[in-house]
C-alpha cells in the first residue's frame, strides 16, 4: 500500500505593504504570523501598531480574523473595525470611491456601538474620524483633478494624509 504525499499548498505571491500582489520573484512584506484568535485587547493593539506603522491591509487581516472568531455580540464590531482598516487601505491606493464607501459602510456599523465601548473601542470616535477622513479624501481628489490639465488628471492619483484612527478611546 502506497501513501501519496499531502497535496502542496500553492506558493501565496508576495505582497506590497498595502497588500497587492507583486510579479513572481519580487519580494515583499512579510506576511503576519499571529495566532488564529487573538483576545480582543491584543487583536486592538496589534491593529493599532500596523495601523500606526502603515500597513492597514496588515491590520485589516488582524481585525477580520477577529471579526471571524468573534460572538454573535461583538461580529458587527470587529466586521465594521475591519472596513474601517480596508478602507484605509483602498483610500492608501489611491481608490478614493472604493475607500470612501467602505468607510461609510464602517460608520454604519459602528453605529449601535455609540456609547457602549465594547474593548474600550469609542464607536463615536471611529465614525468622527470615517466621515472626516472620506471628506478629506474627496477634497483632495477634487483638488487633484482641478489643478491637474485635464489630459494629465488621474482620478485615482490622489495623495491624502492618512492619519490613523485610535480604536480604543
Amino acid at each position: 500500500m502506497t501513501t501519496s504525499p499531502p497535496p502542496r499548498r500553492p506558493v501565496a505571491r508576495s505582497r506590497d505593504a498595502l497588500g497587492r500582489p507583486l510579479p513572481p520573484g519580487v519580494v515583499g512584506v512579510a506576511p503576519l504570523e499571529l495566532p488564529d484568535t487573538l483576545p480582543a485587547p491584543a487583536a486592538l493593539a496589534a491593529a493599532q501598531h500596523l495601523l500606526d506603522t502603515g500597513l492597514p491591509f496588515q491590520a485589516h487581516e488582524v481585525l477580520e480574523a477577529s471579526w471571524k472568531a468573534a460572538e454573535d455580540d461583538d461580529r458587527g464590531l470587529w466586521r465594521a473595525l475591519t472596513q474601517l482598516a480596508v478602507g484605509l487601505t483602498q483610500l492608501a491606493r489611491g481608490n478614493v470611491p472604493g475607500g470612501v464607501a467602505v468607510l461609510a459602510r464602517a460608520a454604519e456599523g459602528l453605529t449601535p456601538y455609540v456609547g457602549r465601548h465594547p474593548h474600550g473601542v469609542d464607536a463615536a470616535a471611529l465614525i468622527d474620524w470615517c466621515e472626516r477622513t472620506a471628506r478629506a479624501a474627496v477634497q483632495s481628489r477634487a483638488a487633484t483633478t482641478a489643478s491637474a490639465s485635464a489630459s494629465a488628471a488621474d482620478s485615482r492619483s490622489v495623495t491624502v494624509a492618512l492619519r490613523p484612527p485610535r480604536l480604543v478611546g
